[in-house]
C-alpha cells in the first residue's frame, strides 16, 4: 500500500478563505477521486493554528497513487487554493512499512 501526502502552508489571516476553498473543493473532487481504481482512504484537513493544509490518501499500489497527478479536477483546485494563500510543497508517495488498525 502507498500513502500519498500533499501539504501546504498559508498565512494565519487567510484561514477562513483557505478553509472555505478546501471545503468547497469536495464538490468537484469527491466523485472524481472515488472513481479512481485502488483508492482505500482519502482525507483532507486543515490546521488553522499552524497554517497548514494536508491531503492524505491511501492506495493499493504506487501506480494508482500516481494517477492523482493527472486528475483534471485535482489540478483545477491547486490554483484556487494558491489564490487563497496556500503554498504547496512537493507531493510525496510513501510505501507503508507498518500500521495500526484498531
Amino acid at each position: 500500500m502507498i500513502i500519498r501526502i500533499s501539504t501546504g502552508s498559508f498565512p494565519a489571516d487567510a484561514r477562513a478563505e483557505v478553509e472555505g476553498a478546501l471545503v468547497a473543493s469536495q464538490d468537484s473532487l469527491r466523485a472524481a477521486i472515488s472513481a479512481l481504481p485502488g483508492l482505500i482512504h482519502y482525507y483532507a484537513g486543515i490546521d488553522g493554528v499552524a497554517g497548514r493544509v494536508v491531503n492524505v490518501s491511501v492506495w493499493d499500489d504506487a501506480v494508482h497513487a500516481r494517477a492523482m497527478d493527472g486528475l483534471a479536477q485535482m489540478r483545477a483546485q491547486r490554483p484556487i487554493l494558491q489564490a487563497a494563500g496556500v503554498s504547496f510543497e512537493p507531493i510525496t508517495n510513501h510505501e507503508i512499512v507498518w500500521t495500526i488498525t484498531p
